[in-house]
């Protein structure tokens, strides 16, 4: 019988309602408080894990790396809660036949709608405006003058399924010019995603907004610091709904101290949640959310079931339908025909 462990909870209580009529399949629930002892004794003969992508919610040793993998034998499948796979070894299950698969594009619109939110807010200086009148501010209401987003250029860094929502909504809502810049597409990719294919130079030194949506990898890990941030025009917006660590904090407060950006909204940090006397959250063009941009009640139940229905195609021999290693495919079918027959 195939057994699929998952880590406290799927990212919404409909995925057992899916499961619930595949009798064939053993579903068992793991604690991250519970101890490792009694996590490993359930998952040494699992053939699937379904993990918590948030990486500040996984302890170490439940996280899958090639230790993990050594004491998981028969796994054949690990699955994100989420599209992020920041607590995946990727070349470490690639190396052991294992297939890692993740929910992309079902918290899209949630992500998509947050950073646009975000931006508006930023360009109509609400925060700004707020904080001042609980202050006791009275002055002329042009102390506070914003900007409109309409007809202003946006540039999206990372062009997937969050990204493409992003420049629809900017292009078709505002009419914005919509920059974008992600080497792993094609130029015809670009056209139907709403979007003109630049270099990321050229998006920096042009848009009015700068908003990323990628994966943390090697590849991004720092990619905006000191050097992206000051290629920015000056007063432009910073948004960050992605991941931490592809922006340097603190070159993102020495830019916005200095009066060269204009404002950042930050939903991921370094350290999930931030310190309370973080820089950045003491800063009145600044806005915060603690990585909730993706956690709204329907992208949570759409990556649920994503994840449930997923599951239960593989356990059925069929291929995954966001698989993040397909490489490994020819060994994982060895594997699980060795497996699970």
């Amino acid at each position: 019988m195939p057994k699929l462990v998952y880590l406290d909870a799927f990212p919404a209580p409909n995925a057992l309602d899916i499961l619930a009529p595949h009798k064939s399949i053993d579903v068992v629930r793991i604690d991250r408080y519970d101890p490792f002892e009694t996590s490993f004794f359930a998952l040494r003969d699992a053939h699937a894990y379904q993990c918590v992508p948030a990486r500040d919610e996984v302890p170490e040793p439940l996280r899958i790396h090639a230790d993990f993998l050594k004491q998981t034998p028969n796994l054949l499948v690990v699955s994100s809660g989420g599209s992020g796979v920041d607590t995946f070894d990727i070349d470490a299950c690639t190396e052991a036949g294992v297939l890692v698969v993740n929910q992309a594009g079902g918290n899209a619109e949630a992500v998509a709608e947050h950073a646009l939110g975000m931006i508006l807010t930023l360009l109509k200086r609400v925060p700004e405006a707020d904080r001042a009148l609980r202050r006791g501010w009275n002055g002329p209401r042009t102390d506070l003058r914003g900007r409109d987003l309409l007809g202003k250029t946006v540039g999206i860094v990372g062009l997937g399924h969050i990204g493409r929502r992003l420049a629809w909504l900017c292009r078709h809502g505002f009419q914005c010019e919509v920059l974008a810049f992600d080497p792993y597409l094609e130029d015809s990719d670009f056209v139907e995603r709403d979007a003109q294919k630049t270099t990321l130079e050229d998006l920096l030194e042009r848009s009015d907004v700068v908003s990323v949506h990628t994966p943390l990898t090697g590849e991004t890990r720092g990619m905006f610091a000191g050097d992206a941030f000051s290629r920015m025009k000056q007063n432009a917006l910073f948004i960050a709904t992605a991941r931490g660590s592809i922006h340097d904090e603190p070159a993102l407060a020495e830019a916005l101290a200095s009066g060269h950006l204009g404002g950042a909204g930050l939903d991921v940090w370094e350290e999930e949640p931030p310190a309370p006397d973080h820089p950045l959250l003491n800063m009145d063009n600044v806005i915060c959310s603690p990585h909730t941009a993706g956690v709204t009640k329907d992208s949570r139940e759409r990556m649920a079931a994503f994840a449930a229905t997923q599951l239960i195609d593989l356990f059925a021999g069929k291929d995954p339908a966001r698989p993040i290693n397909p490489e490994v495919l020819p060994r994982y079918r060895e594997r699980f025909r060795a497996i699970l027959g």
